[in-house]
């Protein structure tokens, strides 16, 4: 089954640090930009950080900018996204998604593949 699978989320105070990971199942992530969105109670899905296929490209919203950190390791079929110093406004459900290019645009209907997504809430 051609899947991606988020795993990582939780509750961290402000301030704290997650690392959330997008594995995928039933297809390899090599030659695919892999994005990870997320979706806050009643407002649009943002894209967050995106990276190209080769990792040479990678784009960071201005709101997370020197916070979090993407990467990807094609050995483990898994991207990961490295978050710190995290506020209260970073709460939301993070999905991953896939795009069969080499990059992308960090938007949500450049996208065709999406995972489930998980809820990550910062909260003292």
């Amino acid at each position: 089954q051609v899947q991606l699978v988020e795993s990582g989320g939780g509750l961290v105070q402000p301030g704290g640090s997650l690392r959330l990971s997008c594995t995928a199942s039933g297809f390899t992530l090599d030659l695919k930009t892999i994005g990870w969105f997320r979706q806050a109670p009643g407002k649009e899905r943002e894209g967050v950080s995106c990276i190209s296929s080769s990792a040479s490209n990678k784009y960071y919203a201005d709101s997370v900018k020197g916070r979090f950190t993407i990467s990807r390791d094609n050995a483990k079929n898994t991207v990961y996204l490295q978050m710190n110093s995290l506020r209260p406004e970073d709460t939301a459900v993070y999905y991953c998604a896939a795009v069969p290019a080499v990059s992308a645009l960090c938007v949500p209907y450049e996208y065709d593949l999406w995972g489930r997504g998980t809820q990550v809430t910062v909260s003292s």
